[in-house]
């Protein structure tokens, strides 16, 4: 589907599955907030041949009044995007780009998180063999090790300033037992507090430093996210500029999944597209 008297300054591109794994790509407008007017394409697939096919299909001239399109770190999208809007400025959503060094950090605590059940099982097998009970390590807060790391899943998500009294006494038990993944999530915070500075160099400086940092540091989790980082590195950069963020796709993505779930799945897929159309093009 296209709608090209929908398009403005500002796109979004994502993609959503609508049933069956089935994944469409859609592009909408920023400017129509979710409701008539929003949707500009509506394509099957997410390969840049599938989505460059359909989009040339809009006019040129309404192509080249795009100035902006805000996308994930997916490359297909990227290149699909440089090749039908020649004149936008691509710019990577910064929630990707964070949430991807999240996943670094929290792949130190569920590290940590199977050691410590390996050594629970051991700890079993042992007092087994001795015919005796075996009693787990017990933090002060009444937390085991294990407890401790599954339940600070969302304490590191977090910033120090918005913990609570309990978790605050949960972060201190857990960085006194993983040192290392104290480092680590300093390391996180400092990387999304880029996200606050105004200026574009000034957040290129310090993107750099921060890969520079990583390979200091030594943590392996983090080479992932930063070399992905350093590969996105000017579109990631261009978010400085208007500040701009793929929010809007995403929140369309809900309503879709939600208007899916309210019809129990979705049985007739040109239906539910035509659906989609009355409602957002």
């Amino acid at each position: 589907m296209l709608f090209p008297e929908n398009i403005g300054e500002y796109l979004s591109i994502d993609e959503v599955s609508l049933s069956q794994g089935e994944i469409y790509t859609f592009i909408t407008n920023k400017n129509g907030k979710g409701k008539k007017g929003t949707l500009v394409a509506s394509i099957k697939g997410t390969q840049a041949k599938e989505i460059i096919a359909v989009v040339e299909k809009l006019p040129l001239t309404e192509r080249e009044k795009v100035k902006e399109i805000t996308l994930d770190m997916a490359k297909n999208m990227e290149s699909a995007i440089k090749q039908s809007f020649t004149k936008a400025t691509l710019v990577t959503d910064r929630f990707h780009v964070v949430k991807l060094v999240i996943e670094a950090l929290q792949h130190f605590r569920v590290k940590y998180r199977w050691e410590e059940l390996d050594k629970e099982n051991l700890a079993i097998e042992e007092t087994k063999k001795k015919s005796c009970k075996y009693t787990p390590t017990v933090l002060s807060n009444g937390d085991t090790p294990k407890q401790l790391l599954a339940r600070c899943r969302y304490i590191l998500v977090k910033k120090t300033s918005d913990w609570t009294e309990n978790q605050k006494q949960r972060a201190e038990l857990l960085f006194n037992l993983y040192p290392t993944l104290k480092v680590a999530y300093e390391h996180t915070l400092e990387f999304r507090s880029i996200y606050e500075l105004k200026n574009k160099e000034q957040a290129r400086q310090r993107i750099l430093k921060w890969t520079e940092k990583t390979t200091e540091l030594q943590l392996k989790e983090f080479n992932t996210a930063a070399n992905s980082v350093n590969n996105n590195l000017e579109n990631i950069l261009n978010f400085f500029i208007n500040r701009n963020t793929n929010a809007n796709a995403e929140s369309f993505n809900a309503k879709i999944k939600r208007f899916r779930a309210n019809l129990r799945g979705v049985a007739d897929t040109s239906f539910f597209l035509f659906r989609l159309h009355k409602l957002f093009a």
